[in-house]
């Protein structure tokens, strides 16, 4: 069985909207190894609609490193209710995304990868479908933007390990409880 990693970027004070804007002073050399051990674990992405759609207009320009070469290259798997067509090498989840998700998992193959968190999230939480969390903390103070998974009962995560940047990058891996 797969398993199925999150990987999320947050803020101090929990805001994950628009990354691109306040995450970049922080792309150094021991962020970019420890994303590039992410996807070499993984042979397929998950993402949400939302997530889709920046990422597919943004990273099919950019090649010539390992680690954009393999994004491109990877089969993507869209959770929507809207998108009716599907480019970069991506397919629709039909039907319940966490029915398409769950099949997904039960196939032979590396780690299924998730960038972005939203409202497929709580599907994906409620029904005990993420193995790992990758909070990728920054030292940063957003002051407002979308926050972290809103919407969900209280659940209960267990620290798995703990990765400290020189930037102030601190990533907690977190798994069930």
């Amino acid at each position: 069985m797969r398993k199925l990693v999150e990987s999320t970027f947050v803020t101090l004070d929990g805001s994950i909207g628009e990354p691109q804007v306040w995450g970049p002073p922080y792309w150094d050399d021991e962020h970019f190894a420890y994303a590039s051990k992410l996807i070499a674990s993984a042979d397929a992405l998950l993402l949400g609609r939302v997530t889709y759609e920046g990422f597919a207009e943004a990273w099919p320009q950019r090649s010539g490193d390992g680690y954009a070469d393999k994004l491109n290259a990877m089969p993507k798997h869209v959770a929507s209710r809207t998108l009716t067509d599907a480019t970069w090498n991506a397919s629709i989840i039909e039907g319940d995304a966490a029915e398409g998700v769950a099949a997904l998992k039960d196939q032979p193959g590396g780690d299924l990868l998730k960038f972005g968190t939203g409202e497929l999230d709580r599907a994906l939480i409620e029904h005990g479908l993420v193995d790992e969390f990758h909070f990728w903390v920054f030292p940063i103070l957003a002051g407002g933007g979308q926050r972290l998974i809103e919407g969900i009962d209280t659940t209960h995560l267990e620290l798995l390990d703990t990765t400290v940047f020189s930037s102030g990058i601190v990533v907690h891996v977190m798994g069930p409880k």
